[in-house]
């Protein structure tokens, strides 16, 4: 474990992720006081596929037609 003010931190940034990488613990310090860790990041396992939607899902033609109350709200009409 190493423990870090946040000015050395801002500065060495770069270097602390890559230590916290390699499974080292990172602890952030204001004023040699522990405020926060910095750990890393559990992967999801699963990676985001598109077109899932592809044929559930359908988008009116005129979806972006303005809607005649709001026109007569915001252009006096």
């Amino acid at each position: 474990m190493v423990i870090v003010n946040m000015h050395e931190a801002k500065t060495r940034l770069s270097e602390l992720v890559r230590r916290v990488e390699g499974g080292e613990k990172v602890v952030l310090a204001r004023n040699g006081v522990p405020v926060a860790e910095i750990v890393r990041r559990e992967q999801t396992g699963k990676r985001r596929v598109g077109g899932q939607w592809k044929g559930k899902a359908w988008i009116s033609p005129d979806f972006d037609e303005p809607l005649p109350e709001f026109e007569a709200f915001f252009y006096g009409e």
